[in-house]
């Protein structure tokens, strides 16, 4: 499969940011895609990136400010962890995985992942990028993966919610919502549809979120002055369970590929003390990957 038509690949130089993050910050969500000669692309895939190997991605790291990655396994490399799993064994413990993984995946590998320093598995309902998965299957996968400690990742789009709660709160496991859960900011922080997500993170003290991605979502563009009070509402409103990344290669881009130094740049605006930071950016993510 050639690369996505209009597919846009990362910057290659994003701007230094202004806002230094404290020492021992973590990035936790970014992903590694191949070297496809190396770590070849699933068949299956919806689009095609371009390469951003795991030295990229650490030399990024260092570059933003950064000290430790939780590299979430994407779309594109379907269910081969391989790349993800180098990554993690190069680290040096700098590095943590979220896995994608199908129910015939055996009892060893989900060990030999767990000793890499996997610590979740994701699973996608965003139909425009993955084939439906019957909810009964995921939930054997759920019931084999909680015993390791690992959480679940699910990501999603706010519409979607409704039928999607009650096999989100069944779960056995922590439950950690990437992107806010893909409001439409158009609607505003305090529409029904996003207000349900508040209720179902307070309700549910199991339920994490990740306030990542505000160029999948802004209308006004970059510095995404739209998206910030989605973010910071949930960050003030749910300290002890927010986390922060950059989706770092981001993947699947459709109009232009963010500036990694804008993104880092946007922290103190929806974490605006160095207590929420020190939360979003060290206790929160070292509680949950590295604890």
């Amino acid at each position: 499969m050639p690369m996505s038509a209009g597919y846009i690949p990362f910057r290659p130089n994003p701007s230094k940011p202004h806002y230094k993050p404290p020492p021992g910050a973590v990035d936790a969500h970014c992903h590694v895609f191949g070297p496809e000669a190396k770590f070849p692309y699933a068949p299956e895939r919806k689009y095609t990136p371009c390469d951003a190997p795991k030295e990229k991605l650490f030399a990024l790291r260092d570059f933003l400010g950064f000290e430790k990655n939780v590299i979430v396994q994407a779309s594109c490399h379907s269910k081969d962890n391989r790349a993800m799993v180098d990554a993690l064994e190069t680290s040096n413990n700098k590095a943590k995985g979220v896995a994608f993984v199908g129910e015939e995946v055996t009892d060893a590998e989900l060990k030999a992942m767990h000793r890499a320093g996997v610590k979740g598995v994701r699973f996608n309902f965003v139909r425009r990028l993955v084939d439906f998965t019957p909810r009964d299957v995921l939930e054997r996968i759920a019931g084999r993966v909680a015993p390791l400690g690992w959480h679940i990742v699910v990501y999603f789009e706010m519409p979607d919610l409704p039928d999607l709660e009650p096999f989100f709160t069944s779960l056995p496991t922590t439950v950690v919502v990437d992107h806010m859960g893909t409001p439409d900011v158009k609607k505003g922080v305090d529409h029904p549809e996003n207000q349900r997500f508040h209720r179902l993170m307070a309700e549910h003290e199991n339920f994490w979120v990740k306030v990542t991605c505000p160029e999948r979502m802004t209308v006004a563009g970059p510095p995404y002055d739209d998206v910030a009070p989605f973010a910071r509402t949930l960050v003030e409103s749910f300290p002890d369970r927010v986390l922060w990344g950059t989706d770092w290669p981001h993947p699947n881009m459709k109009k232009e590929a963010p500036d990694d130094g804008v993104l880092v740049d946007r922290i103190p605006v929806i974490a605006p003390t160095p207590a929420l930071q020190q939360k979003l950016l060290i206790d929160n993510p070292m509680r949950l990957y590295w604890a």
